[in-house]
């Protein structure tokens, strides 16, 4: 993972892209049933670039270089699906939606191409990827958070991600999600809300997306942690195929610089003034 946390005691706020990673390990081509292309789905395609502007302007930021197929940190530890990894005794299965769907904590299968796998993933590999991926990135996060906390008596984490194109009558381009107004106090989602709009952006709020394990594990409003997940439409900076970056990624670096200057400066302390 690469991480620019320089800037950590200028601002409160923390961006991070847990699903942007392309540096397949080696013996990956040889255990899995499709191509590195048929898989692209699994990753959002260059999620890393939408923070870059903010990167530049002192903000903190924490990106993922480990493939989503690899191993998803945005899942629990717990969520292993026990159609991929036989599971020792006392080990209990995965459980919900996404696992029974084949996106647990190592994806299984997907739609329409069907499994990933060449063969069951071994639980002692399942646990190598937690130990040398997964904790150390949830930890990361963890540490500059309170750093964070500790400079500015709040933090906010935006959890940055892309989402295929949604479907409807004006579909939204950007999802905020706040877990239901548990992962962050109401302003900062109306901000994020507010931010999309103001740059002509079609937004949502928690529909389809509300935030997964990153949101549940580290925001903690009751002490000034506070964390959004942004979903960015990939059509809104891909080309059609999604495979390459287009002028539309100033638009969509801007809006995510905007969000996280906007965020910073409500966080400022009001400046004395003076009277007459």
């Amino acid at each position: 993972m690469d991480t620019d946390s320089n800037a950590l005691l200028a601002s409160p706020v923390l961006l991070a892209v847990p699903h942007a990673g392309r540096d397949y390990p080696a013996r990956f081509a040889t255990m899995v049933r499709q191509t590195a292309t048929q898989l692209l789905p699994l990753e959002d395609r260059y999620a890393d670039l939408l923070v870059a502007k903010a990167q530049s302007q002192g903000f903190s930021t924490l990106i993922a270089r480990t493939p989503r197929c690899w191993i998803d940190l945005n899942r629990s530890p717990q969520e292993i699906d026990p159609l991929l990894t036989p599971l020792p005794a006392g080990i209990s299965p995965g459980h919900g939606a996404k696992v029974r769907a084949g996106l647990g904590l190592v994806p299984r299968r997907l739609a329409r191409l069907g499994d990933i796998w060449r063969a069951p993933v071994s639980y002692d590999d399942i646990q190598s990827r937690i130990d040398s991926v997964h904790t150390p990135w949830h930890a990361c996060i963890e540490g500059l958070l309170v750093s964070a906390r500790q400079a500015h008596g709040t933090a906010v984490l935006l959890d940055t991600h892309s989402m295929p194109s949604l479907a409807g009558h004006r579909p939204a381009q950007i999802v905020i999600g706040d877990l239901f107004g548990k992962s962050c106090s109401s302003r900062f989602a109306r901000l994020a809300m507010l931010i999309a709009q103001d740059h002509g952006l079609t937004v949502a709020q928690n529909a389809p997306y509300a935030g997964g394990y990153t949101l549940r594990r580290h925001a903690n409003p009751a002490q000034n942690v506070h964390a959004l997940q942004i979903e960015i439409d990939r059509a809104l900076y891909l080309d059609a195929a999604g495979n390459a970056p287009t002028e539309g990624l100033a638009r969509v670096q801007n809006f995510v610089a905007d969000l996280a200057v906007t965020i910073a400066e409500e966080l400022r302390p009001p400046t004395a003034i003076a009277a007459e």
